[in-house]
């Protein structure tokens, strides 16, 4: 999850879609997947969206998945700590911050978001979950979905995000605009800094 002009990014820069309610089956057998696995179906804060990015799938990949690097290439990224070595995979662990401004029902805050992967395919897809928790601020579980689509030109990286919680639950309006600008943030920096390589 992110956040700068946005709130987590955590977590992408083409057309997105997302919505505050809970999802219907239909929608969620729609939803991204990674090995079958996708976002809170549940969930009443979910967002998706996409972009092609015009780089080399190894490019966008190491990327994306060498998250110790997250802070030199995302601007909402504070600090990036593995909590285990080697390449992620499921049981990888990582613990990351990024600043979030005041709303009107929270303070300013650090949030500090503990990932866990739980599923991955090299090249292909990841996902993993996690608490993102500051001062005056708790989203209690968030699952972020990731696929990369070979195409025409590059790479079609999608992405969708899904928020539980009572906290963020209690005000969706508020938070749907932390989410959605927060993960097309994301995309925009991977875009942008892939086709630079």
């Amino acid at each position: 999850m992110r956040l700068r002009s946005a709130l987590i990014a955590i977590p992408l820069a083409a057309a997105g879609v997302f919505g505050v309610t809970a999802a219907t089956p239909a929608e969620a057998a729609t939803s991204l997947t990674c090995h079958g696995a996708g976002i809170d179906p549940a969930a009443q804060l979910h967002y998706r969206t996409e972009t092609l990015v015009k780089a080399p799938l190894s490019t966008v990949w190491r990327l994306h998945t060498a998250v110790e690097g997250w802070p030199s290439w995302q601007s909402a990224v504070a600090t990036m700590k593995r909590l285990d070595p080697g390449p992620l995979r499921p049981g990888s662990r990582f613990r990351w911050t990024t600043p979030v401004p005041p709303t009107p029902t929270t303070p300013a805050t650090t949030l500090v978001i503990t990932s866990t992967v739980q599923q991955v395919t090299p090249g292909r897809c990841i996902r993993w979950i996690g608490p993102a928790i500051g001062d005056g601020l708790r989203i209690d579980r968030g699952v972020h979905v990731w696929t990369f689509t070979p195409v025409r030109g590059g790479v079609l990286v999608s992405t969708e995000e899904s928020w539980t919680g009572e906290q963020i639950e209690s005000d969706p309006a508020t938070a749907i605009k932390y989410l959605a600008p927060g993960l097309d943030a994301w995309l925009a920096a991977l875009k942008t800094t892939a086709e630079a390589c």
